[in-house]
């Protein structure tokens, strides 16, 4: 099963899949997370994050994509 949920800043998207994790079992993914930690962490992809971010611009898709499926690689 796959769920996706949108919706505005401050929405409760993050409190539910928290919730939803835990009782389902399952990993969460979120992109806004994984690019927040990209950023801190320095890493090539984060510095491109951050040329988008920091100027409160819309990070690509192509960006975005590609940072996706570097997670979906990742056993679980």
């Amino acid at each position: 099963m796959d769920l996706i949920l949108f919706g505005p800043p401050g929405a409760g998207k993050g409190t539910q899949a928290k919730r939803l994790s835990e009782l389902l079992k399952a990993p969460q993914v979120s992109t806004g997370d994984m690019m927040r930690a990209e950023r801190a962490r320095g890493s090539e992809i984060g510095k491109k994050f951050d040329e988008f971010m920091s100027k409160g611009l819309l990070v690509p898709d192509s960006l975005v994509l590609s940072l996706f499926e570097q997670r979906l690689a990742q056993p679980d």
